[in-house]
């Protein structure tokens, strides 16, 4: 994402990090994600508002200054640097061309929540789903198997996965749809208003209500999967899976869905089939992964996911052995 918005690397050996600025991103990342779900008493009882009971608004203020400096300074580095061939095809370059010509439409303001935007909705998700989906496939490992036969027989042993296999290896994309069903990343979807007065679920909801939808409890219904609590990727299988695949809305539905869902679902199936084709992994024990879910906008593991791996004795001609 750090290439694409800002055309940065903050990981890869050989790559020239600002290993200050790369600890700076992670940190404003993880808060931001951390913060985003937490109850503010002060707007159930406004009088609280006034001492500013637990700091949470001083907190607030506090990231709100650290993140408008950190996205700013990658925009002003931008400015300095223009013409640079490393940054010339970031998206942050692409819209200070823009605001050149268009610079009511295009201030630094609305370049800067865009950043915010793309940063946070499409780094945290996409790495907790990563690490769902192999914690699933380790705890099954012969999901974890057929997968890797699928690869060895699409694409072979001579060249490395590319973006564009993704769409032809339809096992591994329902690996990370089961994932996203079962271990939904963002529980409760983006809050909605209702645009008019409605029923739901044969409650009346007014309109202008905030409506939060749990997509979470949906994709866990039994009324609507069977085993639901069981990792399953036959279930998005074939003909039958076409049904399942309207049952599931981790980016949500409609007008208001997600724009990063394509860009995610091919990321996510490029690097998790660059893991699956290079390495053979192993738990740590014996025993199974701990699925425990966190707290937080987006739902991270209780105890962080450690696996160990090697590469694969067909893929040592591809994979660099340092």
């Amino acid at each position: 994402m750090t290439r694409m918005i800002a055309g940065k690397r903050y990981y890869g050996k050989g790559v020239t990090i600002d290993e200050a600025e790369a600890r700076e991103a992670k940190k404003l990342i993880k808060q931001i994600v951390g913060s985003g779900g937490i109850s503010y008493v002060g707007d159930f009882l406004p009088i609280l508002k006034l001492v500013d009971y637990n700091g949470v608004k001083k907190r607030v203020v506090e990231l709100k200054e650290k993140i408008d400096a950190f996205i700013q300074g990658l925009v002003d580095e931008h400015r300095r640097k223009k013409g640079d061939p490393e940054l010339a095809d970031s998206m942050i370059s692409h819209l200070l061309r823009l605001q050149e010509s268009q610079p009511e439409d295009y201030s630094d303001f609305m370049i800067k929540g865009l950043v915010f935007v793309l940063l946070v909705a499409g780094t945290d998700t996409s790495s907790l789903a990563l690490e769902s989906i192999m914690a699933n496939l380790l705890n099954n490992p012969e999901k974890l198997k057929k997968a890797q036969d699928e690869i060895d027989s699409v694409i072979g042993h001579d060249r490395l996965v590319e973006e564009s296999d993704v769409s032809n290896l339809p096992y591994l994309q329902c690996i990370i749809f089961e994932t996203l069903r079962l271990n939904t990343i963002v529980p409760l979807l983006v809050p909605h208003t209702s645009s008019a007065d409605c029923n739901i679920g044969g409650y009346f909801v007014p309109r202008d209500t905030i409506v939060m939808v749990n997509a979470w409890a949906i994709h866990r219904d039994p009324e609507l999967w069977e085993d639901p609590l069981s990792f399953n990727p036959k279930r998005f299988e074939g003909s039958g899976g076409e049904k399942q695949h309207k049952l599931i809305l981790p980016f949500g539905l409609g007008r208001r869905t997600c724009p990063g869902a394509t860009l995610a679902q091919r990321v996510m199936g490029w690097t998790l089939g660059l893991l699956i084709q290079c390495f053979d992994w192993k738990r740590v024990s014996k025993e199974e992964i701990d699925m425990r879910e966190g707290r937080g906008t987006t739902m991270p593991k209780v105890v962080p996911l450690e696996l160990m791996c090697k590469v694969r004795p067909l893929m040592e001609k591809l994979v660099p052995k340092d």
